[in-house]
């Protein structure tokens, strides 16, 4: 399964590239205009859910689109690739939440 997700971003990414190229906008995705667009498209998927559920799931899917669109415009941007970055975290996490201290819980860390 990994082996196909990889095949699958490959492809996304290569659309991605393709849509960019096409109109030119690799002049404005600069590190920093990128970042700043996966948080202004995070506020329009937290938007969604603003007043409850939202009634409209299309909206939250297109926006999500969004955020993760430009995730990956930013690791291809500086070079890295997105299911390596995620795994490395994740080791991360695991070290800094041990299942026997964090099973069931939301605390942080550094409260254990």
């Amino acid at each position: 399964m990994q082996h196909m997700t990889a095949d699958r971003t490959g492809h996304t990414l290569k659309a991605l590239r393709e849509l960019v190229q096409e109109r030119n906008w690799g002049q404005f995705h600069s590190p920093e205009n990128l970042a700043k667009s996966i948080s202004i498209e995070a506020a329009e998927l937290l938007e969604c859910f603003q007043w409850g559920p939202p009634e409209d799931n299309s909206a939250v899917r297109h926006e999500l689109a969004d955020v993760i669109t430009y995730c990956l415009l930013l690791a291809d941007k500086l070079g890295l690739d997105p299911h390596d970055i995620v795994l490395e975290k994740l080791d991360i996490t695991r070290a800094k939440y041990p299942i026997e201290l964090s099973h069931g819980r939301s605390t942080k860390h550094d409260q254990f």
